[in-house]
């Protein structure tokens, strides 16, 4: 059984696995900032939109098809932004990853394709005759 010799990986492929496996935390999802004007009379916040209660911040992703959000603090904030940041360009390399591998998959395509031979488009014979679907009409 003869083994052929491992593909050499592209060096722009290795720097994307490599970029790939530094682990940090990141999510998915988007933050949101609120301001809310409360229900009692007397207060600024109906009258002023600059005096409205807040921010409030709040995380929202999917979870199992459903939209989950929960409030966090603005400390919380601002890891999540960093956290979704990083999710974010993680996904991006996942892409430029795809797309890497995809163009070496193109290049040792052509490669066979060059030191065999194009594949020539052939066919085969007809080997039963075509049937008529369509009812003859009688007059």
């Amino acid at each position: 059984m003869a083994t052929s010799a491992p593909p050499r990986v592209p060096p722009c492929v290795r720097q994307i696995a490599t970029d790939l496996a530094d682990a940090k935390p990141m999510r998915r999802g988007s933050l949101s900032e609120r301001t809310v004007k409360c229900s009692k009379p007397g207060c600024a916040c109906a009258q002023d939109p600059k005096a409205r209660h807040g921010p409030y911040y709040s995380l929202t992703h999917a979870v199992d098809g459903k939209t989950r959000s929960r409030f966090l603090t603005t400390e919380q904030a601002a890891l999540v932004g960093q956290q979704i940041d990083a999710g974010r360009k993680f996904r991006a390399r996942v892409d430029d990853y795809w797309e890497a591998c995809e163009d070496w998959a193109d290049t040792e395509l052509a490669d066979s394709s060059a030191s065999s031979g194009e594949a020539k488009k052939g066919g085969s014979k007809r080997i039963s005759k075509t049937k008529s679907f369509r009812k003859s009409k009688l007059s």
